[in-house]
């Protein structure tokens, strides 16, 4: 099996955590060399992942001929720089959410691509979960009829740190709503298929003062005329957290529970009528059994990193597209426009 020999570009963080353990089992995927402004980071990575090289210059890594495609993992506010050093390498690129710290922004790197002609996806690894797309296939297939409505929650505990790129809003172009928000947004869309048409909402700070909002909320009419609300925090305890994604349907409903995460698991339910008969002025509800859902769980991170690696390998088409993401990204600063 051809293999696509990759550049990591900012191994702390995302990637040394989910990204690099996920490509290491990756078929069609060689780890070639690794970066960092922490030299120290980038070494350790070199040593733990078996990598070649490990650079703190992103130019270093981009002069080496033998790598094909980088994953860009660095804070938001490097992006658009590190992109612009790349395409102008003829470097394919996989690059972590958001694009920019701004729709302006995201546009213009996708411009940058589209110009070097090089491939540029987006790194929106929860559309890999099993559960994800087995609901999408349901939708597709009319299993709970036309959906109506979808919530969805995402949350994490995130206090006050020094030096913190993320709680800097000309660092990372948001808070809780652009970093967090933006995935069930982002599964909404794939896994209904519908756009959004209006956007309303709120966001703030409630506990804590930094720059960015600790707390959002996102309500959406879709083009279809369903009704969404997303809602993000950064100032809810993980164990606290149940973070369900819910779909419902003229015929039924779907209720993921622990799917919004970065390890592939949680539950599924899906329940599907057979007949939805008339008005019940007395609103009495039968019990309706849910119905099988079996999926075979695997690693999210892997299966991101094959299936754009296949793309670069012109085996198949990009996974998500720089415009597929800016628009969940339209969709979370819709909102904060509105604050």
């Amino acid at each position: 099996m051809m293999k696509v020999k990759w550049g990591v570009i900012g191994c702390g963080g995302i990637a040394d955590r989910r990204t690099l353990p996920g490509m290491m089992l990756a078929e069609n995927a060689e780890l070639v060399a690794v970066m960092d402004a922490n030299a120290d980071a980038a070494n350790r990575c070199k040593e733990k992942y078996n990598a070649k090289y490990a650079f703190d210059k992103a130019e270093d890594l981009l002069a080496l001929d033998e790598i094909q495609a980088v994953y860009i993992a660095s804070p938001v506010f490097c992006h658009k720089e590190q992109v612009a050093l790349a395409a102008k390498a003829k470097k394919d690129i996989l690059l972590e959410k958001p694009m920019g710290l701004s729709v302006a922004e995201s546009m213009e790197i996708k411009a940058i691509c589209e110009q070097e002609g090089v491939k540029l996806g987006v790194a929106f690894m929860m559309r890999f979960h099993s559960y994800h797309q087995k609901m999408r296939e349901l939708i597709s297939a009319g299993t709970i009829g036309e959906v109506v409505s979808a919530r969805a929650q995402f949350t994490c505990w995130y206090p006050e740190m020094e030096n913190c790129w993320r709680q800097n809003k000309k660092l990372s172009g948001g808070g809780a709503m652009l970093d967090m928000a933006i995935h069930p947004m982002d599964l909404i869309r794939y896994i209904t298929g519908l756009e959004v048409d209006e956007a309303t909402g709120f966001t703030g700070n409630q506990i804590f003062k930094y720059n960015v909002d600790d707390a959002g909320i996102g309500v959406y009419k879709m083009n279809n005329g369903a009704l969404c609300v997303v809602e993000a925090a950064f100032n809810i305890p993980d164990d606290a957290s149940v973070g369900k994604l819910e779909i419902y349907g003229t015929k039924g409903s779907m209720i993921a529970k622990g799917t919004l995460s970065q390890e592939e698991g949680g539950e599924l339910e899906v329940l599907a009528l057979d007949s939805v008969g008339g008005y019940d002025a007395q609103q009495n509800r039968s019990t309706v059994a849910p119905i099988p859902v079996e999926v075979t769980f695997g690693n999210m991170y892997t299966k991101e990193i094959e299936a754009f690696g296949r793309a670069v390998l012109g085996e198949g088409e990009i996974p998500v597209t720089a415009e597929d993401a800016i628009r969940s990204q339209k969709a979370i600063e819709d909102v904060y426009t509105l604050n």
